[in-house]
C-alpha cells in the first residue's frame, strides 16, 4: 500500500501501489503541462475527499514496492477520467486486451 501525500503540511491518501503507479503517470503528466484538475478519493468506509491539484501543489508518491508494470489501458481510462469534468478518481482495472 502506497501513499499520495498533498499540500504541506501533507495529508496522506493512502492508494495501492498499483494504482498510484498509474495515478502519478496521469497526474505528472497533467501538472507538466499546468493543467489543474480534481482527483477523488474515497476509502474503505465510503468517504469521499477531493483536493484540487495544480503546479503549485506539493506532492509526493511513496511506494512500498518497485514500481509495477503500466496497464496502458488503464492509464488511457485514467487520463480520460482526468481530462473529464468530474476530474480524475480511482477506476477499476480493466484486464489487458491480447492484441
Amino acid at each position: 500500500m502506497g501513499t499520495l501525500h498533498y499540500g504541506a503540511p501533507s495529508v496522506g491518501f493512502p492508494i495501492d501501489d498499483r494504482a498510484l503507479a498509474h495515478l502519478e503517470l496521469v497526474i505528472v503528466a497533467k501538472l507538466r503541462r499546468r493543467e489543474g484538475f480534481a482527483f477523488a478519493v474515497t476509502d474503505d468506509a465510503g468517504i469521499r475527499q477531493a483536493v484540487w491539484l495544480s503546479d503549485a501543489a506539493t506532492l509526493r508518491f511513496e511506494y512500498d514496492g518497485p514500481m509495477p508494470d503500466i496497464n496502458r489501458q488503464w492509464l488511457q481510462e485514467l487520463a480520460d477520467a482526468a481530462n473529464a469534468p468530474a476530474g480524475l478518481k480511482i477506476l477499476p482495472e480493466p484486464e489487458k486486451s491480447s492484441r
